[in-house]
């Protein structure tokens, strides 16, 4: 792909973020994601590309727009796999909590493992600790094979973890190894990426979290040169068939990162929504507002800051919505 797209790709994941941003902390996370795929839908219209949703807001009978299996783009080549989470996050953009993300990933067709909506078992961890995790070793193995690659001892790591009853066990393990632990509520994506970004202060990721997020935080890691292991955990023979449908004969078969993002040529683009570790939130001032993106090129490992200021008055979509948005509010 060429290197021209990553503008087109932020733009998309701009759209998304201001259209979903106006909702932040009005307590509707199906609005806040509604308004971002209606913008994140809209934008894909007009990119040159021939797309094909691997990864999106579900099955076609399940989604009205950006549903496995959807073409996007303009029809003209490249031929490319997308996978799309509008709002990574929408209880965070529903109660106005850190780490709100807008997120593509785009890769060659047949690039993308075509993730089912499952969970999945994960670890991650950036640069300087890739080729010493063991998804199949203990937690304790994990922390001291990366405190050896960080040069650090063990109560020197952090670890991040979705805070949910089935990791109490995990986080027990974690903490008697004597690391740190960061806690999130929702957001494994951008707790992913954390891992492989300087000054964010984690060092690992471990826990179960969906699959579609897996595969979209392994192609952000391809791009920063990280590393990270997975594992569908299906649940009854109707997720077994469904993880065969979607092409993997072995349901626990453990996957490498080039098992989930194949190559190296994939992009990625998130823009903040709400601020967080690695991106600003949206900033609104009257009829324009400020976004902070980046977007990841996997073939050089180009990482790109964008800052953008935006008129909303020339972007019709997002001005009806927010003037929507007025209206809401002065009837409450």
């Amino acid at each position: 792909m060429e290197r021209e797209l990553a503008l087109e790709f932020v733009r998309i994941t701009e759209a998304a973020a201001l259209a979903s941003g106006r909702l932040m902390g009005r307590g509707d996370k199906e609005a806040a994601d509604q308004a971002a795929v209606d913008a994140m839908r809209t934008v894909f219209d007009t990119v040159h590309i021939d797309g094909t949703v691997v990864i999106g807001e579900g099955e076609m009978d399940e989604a009205p727009m950006l549903y496995i299996g959807e073409r996007v783009g303009t029809g003209e080549e490249p031929a490319v796999d997308v996978a799309v989470d509008p709002v990574e996050g929408t209880n965070l953009v529903a109660k106005g909590l850190p780490n709100a993300l807008a997120v593509v990933a785009i890769a060659p067709k047949d690039c993308l493992l075509h993730a089912p909506d499952m969970y999945m078992e994960k670890i991650a961890v950036g640069p300087g600790a890739k080729g010493c995790i063991n998804l199949d070793a203990s937690v304790s193995e994990n922390l001291n094979a990366v405190a050896s690659a960080l040069d650090r001892d063990v109560q020197d790591l952090t670890a991040i973890i979705l805070d949910r009853p089935r990791h109490k066990e995990i986080i027990a393990q974690i903490r008697a190894a004597g690391a740190r632990v960061k806690l999130i509520s929702d957001g494994d994506v951008s707790a992913a990426i954390a891992t492989a970004i300087d000054g964010t202060g984690v060092d690992i990721l471990f826990g179960i979290g969906g699959a579609p997020e897996g595969v979209i935080a392994a192609a952000a890691l391809k791009c920063l040169g990280g590393e990270m292991q997975a594992r569908l955990t299906p649940e009854g023979e109707d997720e077994i068939a469904r993880v065969h449908k979607m092409g993997l004969p072995d349901a626990n078969k453990l996957l490498q990162l080039d098992d989930l993002v194949a190559g190296d040529d994939v992009f990625f683009a998130a823009t903040g929504i709400t601020d967080g570790d690695m991106l600003r939130g949206v900033r609104y001032s009257g009829q324009t507002a400020e976004t902070h993106s980046l977007v990841m090129r996997g073939i050089t490992g180009t990482i790109r800051n964008i800052y953008a200021t935006h008129i909303l008055e020339r972007k019709p979509s997002f001005v009806s919505r927010t003037a929507q948005c007025r209206q809401n509010t002065r009837q409450e």
